[in-house]
């Protein structure tokens, strides 16, 4: 049984995750800026109020706890306004440099810092180019936001001796939440299909293997630095649409304009215009099995439960 303290706990991947925690056995702290509701959510899990940009009370939380997993962040599927960019920087790169703070005054520190990232940090790459944790980085907004919030968890290790975890998380599929509920609903209405030429890369995951995966950074200290958490095999934007529509008996054939796109997102278009084929190659040297490697059988268990 592990002490574990989750921050971003009531968002789609925390909530499976504490479940997951709980179910096993650890005792769980959540940070939230909503303690009622959070509580409601998830029974069972210690709920404490905390303020992510700034020392409180809460720092205390992380004295004795065996692990810290760090999922807040806003979220970056909106028009990239200045003020838009500024929040998702701050939320990010700020909350995880704070956190190595409140590490830092533990009086006992935790054995493991789990960070969130993203395979943003590759940046867009052609779908060709296989990339495994090894890969440079790569450039734009995103790119650039990843690799300095890697820094800042990087630096809980080089600071403080506790082992540091960057979990660079695919595009998340599941039930109730995630990428997938906005990808889903032109074709509950026979309006599905790629976005522009539909040769974009998309490096997904599905949310019982982001948990699954997550335990196991936990839980082994062969795992250090990035760690790639996507499935063993990308699809492109046209085998997407194509799974989805199969899945769910509709047509998937309708393209969407890339031009429209960015009209309606602006720079933020590149979340589904662009892409990369991110392979988990550090999981599969640990052996790990996923529990949905292929997308359609993916889909079909959130969708024919």
């Amino acid at each position: 049984m592990k002490t574990v303290l989750v921050t971003g706990g009531s968002g789609f991947i925390g909530r499976a995750l504490v479940k997951e925690l709980l179910a096993r056995g650890d005792r769980v702290t959540v940070l939230t800026r909503d303690v009622g509701r959070t509580q409601a959510t998830l029974p069972g899990a210690r709920v404490v109020s905390w303020s992510p940009y700034s020392a409180g009370p809460w720092f205390e939380e992380l004295d004795g706890v065996d692990g810290v997993i760090h999922l807040a962040g806003e979220s970056i599927t909106k028009r990239w306004t200045e003020d838009a960019r500024r929040e998702i920087v701050n939320s990010r790169v700020d909350t995880t440099r704070l956190m190595g703070e409140a590490i830092g005054k533990a009086r006992r520190k935790p054995a493991v810092f789990l960070c969130a990232s993203a395979v943003g940090y590759y940046g867009p790459q052609p779908g060709e180019k296989v990339l495994d944790e090894g890969a440079p980085p790569g450039e734009g907004f995103l790119a650039d936001v990843v690799v300095r919030w890697e820094e800042s968890a990087r630096a809980v290790e080089e600071q403080h001796g506790v082992r540091s975890v960057q979990l660079r998380i695919g595009v998340v599929i599941g039930e109730g939440g995630g990428a997938l509920e906005k990808m889903i609903a032109p074709f509950r209405f026979f309006l599905g299909g790629p976005i522009g030429d539909g040769k974009q890369v998309i490096s997904w995951i599905h949310c019982d293997d982001v948990v699954a995966m997550t335990l196991l950074a936990l839980d082994s200290d062969a795992v250090r630095g990035p760690f790639n958490v996507t499935a063993p095999h990308a699809a492109t934007g046209e085998e997407v649409a194509q799974a989805i529509g199969a899945v769910l008996r509709r047509p998937s054939w309708l393209r969407v304009p890339e031009a429209v796109v960015k009209l309606g997102m602006g720079d933020a278009a590149e979340i589904v215009t662009t892409g990369q084929r991110v392979h988990p190659r550090r999981a599969e040297e640990l052996g790990y099995t996923f529990r949905h490697a292929r997308l359609v059988p993916a889909l079909e268990s959130i969708f024919r439960r």
